[in-house]
């Protein structure tokens, strides 16, 4: 009898998270999409492999949400029916959840960047972020809080 693996308590199971995302830009809201694969995609994605590194999320003129270069493997076990590493690939979403993205990216001038590909109770889904670039200032002063909160954290630490 196969033994299960643990995936939280909550279903999810992660394959792959962006974390260069959160050192480019600031993330504001977050949304859940799913997305439309071949059963290569999947197959390879449970193998915990694929890329979110270069990809972005665009809402094309018919008003539909789509993942863009986001990379993820052939199966290593495929055949000639094996998918293109990096098609696009169809989100889906509520369709008030798609207005409001439109609005925001459209009036803000934000992005869309993906943050986590991962199945929740087997499906696989997507988060991404409603995203405004940092510039090289902003970087900086995430690093000094960053450090200044290691050190504060090291000062408790030793006082104990």
């Amino acid at each position: 009898m196969a033994t299960k693996r643990s995936t939280g308590g909550d279903g999810t199971k992660l394959i792959v998270s962006n974390r260069r995302a959160r050192h480019d830009y600031h993330l504001d809201d977050r949304f859940e999409a799913g997305l439309v694969l071949q059963g290569t995609e999947v197959k390879s994605l449970r193998g915990g492999k694929g890329s979110l590194a270069e990809a972005w999320v665009k809402v094309d003129e018919r008003g539909e949400a789509w993942l863009m270069q986001a990379h993820i493997p052939e199966y290593a076990f495929g055949n000639r029916n094996n998918h293109d590493p990096t098609r696009p690939r169809k989100l889906l979403l509520h369709r008030h959840e798609l207005q409001e993205i439109e609005r925001a990216v459209s009036a803000k001038g934000m992005t869309l960047v993906p943050t986590r590909l991962y199945f929740k109770h087997g499906r696989a889904k997507l988060e991404f972020a409603l995203a405004r670039g940092k510039n090289v200032a902003d970087k900086r002063q995430t690093a000094k809080e960053r450090d200044a909160k290691r050190e504060i954290e090291r000062a408790l630490k030793r006082r104990r």
